[in-house]
């Protein structure tokens, strides 16, 4: 299911921003299952399911030697500015990083944490983030369901992911990304009134995420080790 095209990625948090719930916890300012899907890869081809079962295949990442390795650094950001350096450290400590194609997987594994935090899908979310990030989430799912509060929320979608930030720390990896997105969110309490949120109209949310793994290590999943909210 991984694929140089994707680079897996499961999150850590200081805060998800999302909704006011959970602001308190995380901070926010605006029977036959499948195995969990991964938004991101950095392996072999393989096939990714989509929405109605069937699977598509990505092709790998084609390798590149010297100074044309950083071809696709160059496009992203541009040369001699300090997110180019910063980007072309990173790709020295990660032969598998692409700028673009991480950003798919953020946008797709973005949707997927939201998503299944309003959904109160443990399972889903357990599969994409660290043990402290999940814990962090877990008390918010667990504080709504003795309220008997229900979450309902449309993800409209993300108008703008950019790298920001990233840097390698010994061996760790480190990529800041801003998420600028669109959701339609409410929270109802046990009688079905709307104590927060809007059921009807889209609210913007602008968040940054920081990615995080070790280079040095044969898994290639990325975790999420920080995020804040910007006005």
């Amino acid at each position: 299911m991984g694929s140089n095209d994707f680079i897996t990625l499961f999150f850590v948090v200081a805060a998800v921003l999302i909704f006011i719930q959970l602001r308190s916890v995380l901070g926010r300012r605006t029977g036959n299952e499948k195995p969990p899907f991964d938004p991101f890869s950095a392996r072999d081809e393989a096939k990714a399911p989509t929405e109605d079962g069937k699977v598509v295949t990505i092709p790998r990442r084609n390798g590149q030697d010297g100074e044309d390795s950083f071809s696709a650094i160059d496009a992203y950001a541009p040369v001699g500015g300090d997110l180019n350096e910063q980007l072309r450290t990173v790709l020295r400590a990660d032969q598998t990083f692409e700028p673009k194609e991480f950003l798919n997987g953020a946008r797709m594994a973005y949707e997927m944490i939201v998503v299944a935090f309003a959904d109160g899908d443990r399972k889903a979310l357990k599969g994409l983030l660290s043990k402290d990030v999940f814990d962090g989430f877990n008390v918010a799912i667990t504080e709504r369901e003795k309220a008997g509060e229900t979450m309902k929320s449309t993800f409209v979608g993300i108008e703008k992911a950019e790298i920001v930030q990233a840097s390698v720390k010994d061996s760790e990896v480190q990529i800041t990304v801003r998420i600028l997105s669109q959701l339609i969110s409410a929270t109802f309490d046990k009688d079905g009134k709307i104590i927060d949120g809007d059921a009807e109209n889209v609210s913007d949310v602008n968040d940054l995420w920081t990615f995080a793994r070790d280079s040095r290590s044969r898994d290639p999943n990325w975790k999420l080790i920080a995020t804040e909210s910007e006005q």
